[in-house]
């Protein structure tokens, strides 16, 4: 078991969530059962699953919760893609967004690797 709030991957994860709530508030009210929550939900699914395979006892157990927070990442990718294209998120914050999502997937991709070499 190791403690989340040091994992690096974390912190950014979480301070994704807190700018797509920020960007969520932009979009039309009759979203907000619909794209908003949907957004918000599978970005809070990254950290929060990273801080669950925190949690765990094992490195399979860690592993798994990592891919299912890099599914989420995949979902919120699309969402992001859909609100631009929806023209609900304004177009020049999406670069941005998107470039911070890749580099979470890439940290956490880089973390499933190193649980995954540790099992061998």
């Amino acid at each position: 078991m190791q403690d989340f709030r040091k994992l690096k991957v974390w912190e950014k994860a979480h301070a994704f969530v807190l700018e797509v709530y920020r960007a969520s508030e932009l979009f039309p009210s009759q979203e907000k059962f619909g794209l908003t929550s949907q957004i918000r939900r599978a970005a809070s699914s990254i950290p929060m699953n990273i801080a669950e395979g925190c949690g765990r006892n094992t490195n399979p157990d860690l592993a798994r919760f990592l891919h299912i927070a890099m599914g989420s990442a995949s979902e919120v990718e699309y969402l992001l893609i859909l609100a631009k294209d929806l023209t609900i998120l304004p177009e020049d914050r999406f670069p941005e967004m998107e470039a911070e999502l890749f580099e979470i997937k890439r940290m956490l991709n880089a973390l499933i690797q190193k649980v995954q070499e540790t099992n061998h």
